[in-house]
């Protein structure tokens, strides 16, 4: 899915993207009301109030700029490659970790792709799969990422988190006094 990088630690902007799409992910997955109010009025009586339709139009927008925010994270990821695997992780689960985070970007590609053709096409199959479907595979997905992040930082002791926080390099990498 991507390259390996010479690098021993992600760059600035992979950084920022992953953190601001983060942020955008999390807006919507925990502040969907405004869609899901704009979906139960138009399915109730046909129409949306302005109020319903400009909170669903916020849901979709930050949806189609996750979506932009992936494309680039991909992008960025083919063209300057991604640090290895820290050496502690044993080999299972660098294979789990290259699956995981596959997984992650069909869905974040996925969600908005589907959440789109509900809003703006009218395709109410592909909503149920979004809202349905998508929205807990995509819950489960950040679940396990945050516990890889857990478990590479207190059980393998790797700095995992600190290289996608700071820029730190892997810490066998670093250069000893």
């Amino acid at each position: 899915m991507s390259k390996k990088s010479d690098s021993t630690t992600f760059s600035l902007p992979q950084r920022v993207l992953h953190w601001l799409a983060a942020a955008l992910i999390f807006f919507n997955l925990l502040l969907p009301d405004g869609m899901t109010e704009w979906d139960r009025s138009v399915k109730k009586t046909g129409m949306a109030s302005a109020d319903q339709i400009s909170s669903a139009n916020i849901h979709a927008y930050v949806g189609i700029l996750i979506l932009g925010l992936v494309i680039l994270r991909l992008a960025l990821r083919f063209i300057r490659g991604v640090p290895a695997s820290p050496t502690r992780e044993p080999e299972i689960f660098k294979v789990a970790s290259k699956f995981a985070h596959a997984a992650l970007y069909f869905v974040l590609f996925a969600m908005p792709v589907t959440g789109m053709a509900a809003y703006y096409l009218g395709y109410n199959e592909a909503g149920d799969v979004h809202a349905d479907i998508l929205k807990v595979i995509l819950w489960a997905l950040i679940g396990m990422h945050v516990l890889g992040v857990l478990v590479h930082q207190f059980y393998w002791k790797t700095n995992v988190l600190r290289r996608m926080v700071f820029g730190e390099p892997e810490i066998s990498d670093r250069s000893r006094p």
